[in-house]
């Protein structure tokens, strides 16, 4: 624990408040707020009022931030989103995962994600709906908990021992369900299980009557990139139901694809 906070009070040597200032005006704005009192914006974001109005002009050459004609304030501009789209389109295995999202849920009629790992959170980067009262509602950009979520679970089961105890060190592990686990050491035993398995499980595990799966999706390094899921009425996952073997062979099939895609070439003999 003494190393990893030596580690982060060395990282914060490099931060550059100005900068951290303008990310924090960002996400202001992206929350809806318009700066159109610079003075209520500056308290809001505890700035000083010059520094705001400096930061506002700056993005606003930039093509960060647009004014907004009638009202005043401002919007995010056609810069932002521009960056943002070429973010997006880096991540290839975006590129790939749509068309084996909807795939799964023509197939099987559950939802579909997928999601990235980043730090102790997950975060969702597409989903496909079926037509249903059940459909899932998490939305692209949706920050989950890593530890109780059947993509964050099934990411942290490729991460080393010491990677893993490094990330959990002293950290809190809510808990969502009777079923999640919130220690370490319950969690790195259900990690275990995950890995046997080559995909994680939940009945109600997050969300009480929901159900999931995940299986990790590999790049031609054989990284674990991402992972795909699909989610339904926890029924339809229970452990001895008549879905089980279904869901699982054409998730590991469909991550198995977009792995291939993605020029990952290290599947063993037992799991093709």
């Amino acid at each position: 624990m003494a190393e990893t906070e030596h580690q982060e009070a060395g990282r914060s040597l490099y931060v550059v408040p100005p900068v951290t200032r303008a990310i924090a005006l960002l996400r202001y704005i992206a929350a809806g707020n318009r700066c159109r009192n610079t003075s209520s914006a500056a308290k809001a974001l505890n700035i000083n009022r010059t520094t705001l109005i400096r930061l506002l002009s700056t993005l606003e050459v930039e093509g960060i931030l647009e004014p907004l004609p009638d009202d005043g304030g401002y919007r995010l501009g056609t810069g932002l989103i521009a960056l943002a789209s070429e973010a997006l389109n880096e991540r290839s295995i975006l590129q790939v995962a749509r068309p084996f999202l909807k795939q799964l849920v023509d197939s099987l009629n559950l939802s579909a994600h997928l999601g990235v790992l980043e730090g102790r959170e997950i975060v969702y980067l597409a989903r496909e709906t079926p037509n249903s009262h059940l459909a899932s509602t998490v939305r692209e950009g949706t920050r989950l908990p890593a530890h109780a979520t059947t993509i964050g679970r099934i990411l942290l089961s490729e991460l080393s021992p010491a990677a893993l105890k490094s990330l959990y060190a002293g950290q809190a592990m809510e808990s969502f369900t009777p079923k999640t686990r919130t220690s370490l050491a319950d969690l790195e035993e259900q990690l275990r299980t995950d890995r046997s398995r080559g995909m994680a499980w939940s009945v109600a595990n997050f969300e009480a009557e929901i159900g999931s799966a995940a299986v990790a999706v590999h790049d031609h390094q054989a990284r674990a990139v991402g992972a795909i899921n699909v989610t339904g009425h926890a029924s339809v996952f229970a452990d001895d139901g008549p879905h089980v073997e279904r869901i699982e062979k054409e998730l590991k099939a469909a991550a198995r694809s977009m792995s291939e895609a993605l020029g990952y070439r290290g599947w063993s003999a037992d799991q093709m």
